[in-house]
């Protein structure tokens, strides 16, 4: 027996939370570990994928049921993540984003790295390939469940109540900062898209079409912003 297969069967729960977990912690340590930027992305990187294979191999599942649909509301979503910035220039400065609770509004690459072509592949890998495995296990396929019932096998992807949506909703903005809003509508839209898909591997797909076109938009526009 592989030791994810072990973990997934003494604690069912762990294959979910762990890799969620690693990542928020990865965050809180970096400000205090003296890597450049190229360092903490291969670290970073590194260390996800050796947690995802290492603890959740046996619930993954990357079986896409509603490949357009998934496309079609990743893409809208990032338009929803852009929005209001290029609606209404300086909106993100307002008191309610940028404050001592949600943080402001900055990005996380130094300039020197805004050129690096590593740096950025790398930054870009992240967001697309390990950062919606990671949330999506945890966000949707974990908690929506686990707050329905502790036994949260028995309940099937997508199953509703309005405590299970909305929770997970407001977490999941609060984990986005000063991007709090956008992120509850993110959660919003994500959460309803898996009560119609009910399935990993859509909410994987569209969460990394989002990340991709938000990926894309940095790049091309500069805004290093996005990339908390």
């Amino acid at each position: 027996m592989s030791l994810s297969d072990s973990v997934s069967l003494r604690s069912p729960s762990l294959p979910y939370v762990v890799p969620f977990g690693v990542f928020v912690a990865l965050l809180v340590v970096r400000p205090f570990l003296p890597l450049s930027d190229l360092s903490d992305q291969i670290l970073r990187g590194v260390i996800l994928l050796l947690v995802v294979a290492l603890f959740s191999r046996p619930v993954l599942d990357f079986r896409i049921r509603r490949a357009v649909g998934s496309i079609v509301i990743g893409v809208g979503v990032f338009l929803i993540w852009v929005g209001p910035d290029v609606l209404f220039p300086g909106y993100r400065g307002h008191w309610l984003f940028s404050n001592p609770i949600t943080g402001t509004v900055h990005g996380s690459l130094s300039v020197a790295s805004h050129g690096n072509a590593a740096v950025l592949a790398l930054r870009c890998f992240r967001a697309v390939a390990i950062v919606p495995v990671v949330e999506e296990l945890f966000w949707r396929a974990w908690m929506m469940r686990w707050l329905i019932a502790r036994d949260f096998r028995s309940v099937p992807l997508g199953a509703y109540t309005r405590q299970s949506f909305w929770i997970v909703a407001v977490l999941f903005a609060s984990e986005h900062g000063p991007f709090w809003d956008v992120g509850l509508m993110a959660g919003i839209v994500y959460n309803w898209w898996m009560l119609r898909a009910r399935s990993l591997g859509d909410l994987i797909l569209v969460h990394a079409v989002t990340n991709a076109c938000l990926s894309a938009y940095v790049l091309i526009a500069g805004k290093w912003e996005y990339w908390l």
